[in-house]
C-alpha cells in the first residue's frame, strides 16, 4: 500500500486514527494488527518473512540478554540468519549471475521475488539485536511490543531506519497533543507533495530527455539533473511522510535528510543524505573494523568495506556496487588531498553538486556498457552536439519547473516561512497542496517510490 494513494489517504489511516484515539490503551495492538495489514496488502506471500523477522530477533534478543556467557555466539547466528535471509532474496541470484559472467557458465537463475522493504526492517531487527548485546537497551518485554517496533508501518518499507533506543520510551508510553498531531499531517502533507507533485513530475522529465531522438551533451546532463532531484523529493518525501505519521501516532522520529544539495563537500552531502543508513553503518560496520583509529591501510580498508557494503544495500547490481566504490575514492581523496586545496565554498559547492550529479547517474543506469557512453556523451567524448532544437524546445517547457525543483531543494523556503511565521497560511497552503495532489492521484495510474525496489 502506498502513501501516495487515494486507499492510504482516505480508507486505511483515518480508520486507524479513530480507533487509535477510542481505543487508547491498546494502541501498541492496534498499530501492530495495522502495520501487519499494511505490509500484507502490497506483499501478502511476504508476510511471513516479515513475522519470522519478529519471532526470530524477538527470542534471539531475549536469550543474549538473558545468557551473558553465550552472548557472542547468540549474537554471530542472529546476524547469520539475518543476513542469511537478506542474502537469499536480495543476491542469491546476483551471485548465481557473476558466476556466469566470471567462468562463463550457465547456472539458471531462480524465481525469487524481493520482499518489499526488507532490507530496512532486517537493518532495523540487526540494529537492535546488537544494541541489546551492547547493553545498549534492554529486550522489549513482550513479543507484541518488539512486533509494533519492527513492523511500524510509517517507516517500515522505505525508511527511515529507527533504532530501537529512539522509541522505545514512546513504545511503552506516549502522550500526543494537538501541536504534535497537527505538526504530524503537515510534514505528512509536505512529504506527499514532494512525491506525487514534484519526483513524479521530474520523472517524467528524466523520461523525455533519456529517450530523444538526437541526445545532446545538454540532454545528458538534465538527465542526470533530473533523476538526482527526482530521487531526492521521492525518498526525502517518503521520509517526511514517514516523521509525519509518527508524530501522529505519538513517535518522534529522526530525520533522515538535511538539504543534501546545498553541501560543500562530499563529506558534508553524507551528513545530510539517508542520514539513518550512513549512520548505521557508522556505528555498526566502520567503528568496529576500527573506524579512524588505526593505520591509514586499515583506515582506508575500512572505508572500502563501508562504501562497498553501502552500494550493494541498494541492490544486487553492478551498477550500485560501482557507485559506493565511487564515493570511496571521492572520501579518500577528499580527506587525503582535496580538502587542503579546495578552500572557497563556491568552488566547493560547485565541485560537490557535479560529483552528486554524477554519482547519481551511475545510480540509475544498471547496464553498465551504457553507464560509461553516458558519462562519455555528458563530457563530449561522443561526438554530440552542445545542443540542439529538441534538447531546447523541452528546456523550454520544464525549464521553470526545474527551477522550482531546485529552489525547493534548498532551505529558501523554510526560511522565509521563519520569518513569515503565520501558522494559518502554512495550514491554507497545505490544504491546497492536499487537493491538488489528490487530483493528482485520483487522474494517474501508478506513482511508486523508487526507494521500494532496494
Amino acid at each position: 500500500m502506498l502513501f501516495s494513494s487515494v486507499t492510504f489517504l482516505y480508507y486505511f489511516l483515518p480508520l486507524l486514527i479513530i480507533l487509535y484515539f477510542i481505543f487508547k490503551k491498546h494502541r501498541n495492538n492496534l498499530l501492530l494488527v495495522f502495520s501487519l495489514f499494511f505490509y500484507f496488502y502490497g506483499e501478502p506471500k511476504f508476510i511471513l518473512v516479515l513475522l519470522s523477522s519478529i519471532i526470530i530477533n524477538y527470542y534471539f534478543s531475549k536469550w543474549i540478554y538473558n545468557n551473558p556467557t553465550k552472548k557472542r555466539i547468540l549474537l554471530i547466528l542472529s546476524l547469520i540468519i539475518n543476513l542469511g535471509i537478506l542474502f537469499y532474496f536480495k543476491y542469491f541470484n546476483f551471485i548465481i549471475e557473476c558466476t556466469n559472467d566470471i567462468l562463463n557458465l550457465d547456472i539458471n537463475i531462480l524465481n525469487i521475488s524481493l520482499p518489499l522493504g526488507i532490507s530496512f526492517f532486517t537493518f532495523q531487527a540487526i540494529s537492535y539485536v546488537v544494541d541489546v548485546y551492547l547493553n545498549k537497551v534492554k529486550p522489549a518485554k513482550n513479543i507484541f511490543e518488539f512486533g509494533t517496533y519492527l513492523s511500524l508501518f510509517p517507516q517500515l518499507v522505505a525508511g527511515p531506519i529507527v533504532r530501537y533506543e529512539t522509541i522505545a520510551d514512546e513504545l511503552k508510553s506516549r502522550k500526543i497533543t494537538i501541536e504534535m498531531f497537527a505538526s504530524g499531517i503537515k510534514r505528512f502533507i509536505i512529504g506527499l507533495s514532494k512525491k506525487v507533485i514534484l519526483a513524479n513530475t521530474l520523472g517524467e522529465i528524466v523520461t523525455i530527455f533519456a529517450s530523444l531522438s538526437q541526445k545532446t551533451i545538454i540532454s545528458n546532463w538534465l538527465v542526470g539533473i533530473s533523476y538526482s532531484l527526482q530521487i531526492y523529493f521521492d525518498f526525502s518525501g517518503y521520509s517526511d511522510m514517514a516523521i509525519g505519521l509518527g508524530l501522529m501516532l505519538g513517535f518522534r522520529f529522526l530525520e533522515n535528510f538535511n538539504y543534501p544539495f546545498i553541501a560543500s563537500s562530499i563529506t558534508d552531502f553524507w551528513r545530510r543524505w539517508h542520514i539513518s543508513l550512513s549512520s548505521f553503518f557508522r556505528d555498526y560496520v566502520y567503528i568496529p573494523l576500527g573506524g579512524n583509529r588505526v593505520s591509514k591501510k586499515r583506515w582506508i580498508f575500512n572505508l572500502f568495506v563501508v562504501w562497498f557494503l553501502t552500494g550493494l544495500w541498494h541492490g544486487a547490481s553492478y551498477n550500485f556496487i560501482l557507485w559506493g566504490l565511487y564515493f570511496f575514492i571521492l572520501l579518500i581523496l577528499e580527506k587525503m588531498f582535496l580538502n587542503k586545496f579546495i578552500k572557497n565554498k563556491i568552488f566547493s559547492h560547485i565541485y560537490t553538486i557535479i560529483l552528486v550529479i554524477i554519482s547519481f547517474v551511475i545510480f540509475r543506469e544498471t547496464d553498465i556498457s551504457e553507464l560509461f557512453i553516458t558519462l562519455k556523451s555528458m563530457f563530449g567524448f561522443n561526438n554530440l552536439k552542445w545542443i540542439n532544437t529538441e534538447t531546447i524546445y523541452y528546456l523550454k517547457n520544464f525549464s521553470v519547473f526545474l527551477i522550482i525543483s531546485i529552489i525547493l531543494s534548498t532551505p529558501i523556503v523554510k526560511l522565509i516561512k521563519q520569518k513569515i511565521n503565520k501558522p494559518i497560511i502554512e495550514y491554507v497552503g497545505c490544504f491546497i497542496l492536499l487537493v491538488i495532489v489528490t487530483s493528482y492521484l485520483v487522474s494517474s495510474s501508478s506513482n511508486p517510490f523508487l526507494y521500494f525496489r532496494f
